[in-house]
């Protein structure tokens, strides 16, 4: 076994400290369902002006809550809520998550439900030119699990571990 570099910050031990007041159970699907969304996310399924690019992915709901604590509802069965930001409003198209919400179903499945949202940059800029505070609240509460500028991208190995 390696020792992660301090350096690289999706290092998984590093993303599951992000959400450290959970079981760890539950943070080891958390940093799965979050490496497949990134491994998985096609941008190639629609023709946008840009490259496609996941810029945010962040937990929310209950899970991202420090005071969260396990209860014999929640022992067995998650209910993960993820919002994903991404470059482009035409990235937020179904057809570009088809695969990593099939994945997800697949391996995570029968342990806990996934719920994707996403939404383009422009939609959080307007978000807060509109003072929504629907989405605000729930971004400021969340966890972020990714951010692209900040953590190092996926390597050719954590790729191959998510395909099909």
């Amino acid at each position: 076994m390696t020792i992660p570099n301090s350096n690289d910050v999706y290092a998984r031990e590093v993303v599951m400290a992000r959400v450290g007041h959970l079981i760890r159970r539950k943070q080891r699907e958390i940093e799965r369902i979050t490496r497949i969304l990134r491994a998985l996310f096609d941008p190639e399924r629609v023709l946008a002006p840009e490259p496609g690019r996941i810029e945010r992915i962040i937990l929310i709901g209950p899970y991202a809550r420090k005071s969260w604590y396990e209860d014999r509802h929640t022992i067995g069965f998650s209910d993960y809520e993820f919002w994903i930001v991404v470059k482009h409003p035409l990235f937020t198209e179904a057809r570009c998550w088809r695969r990593a919400r099939a994945v997800i179903g697949r391996e995570l499945g029968d342990r806990c439900a996934v719920n994707v949202e996403v939404y383009a940059k422009s939609d959080i800029r307007i978000a807060k030119a509109e003072r929504d505070t629907f989405i605000l609240d729930r971004i400021e509460a969340g966890i972020t699990l990714y951010r692209a500028s900040r953590d190092a991208p996926l390597n050719a190995r954590e790729h191959g571990e998510t395909r099909s």
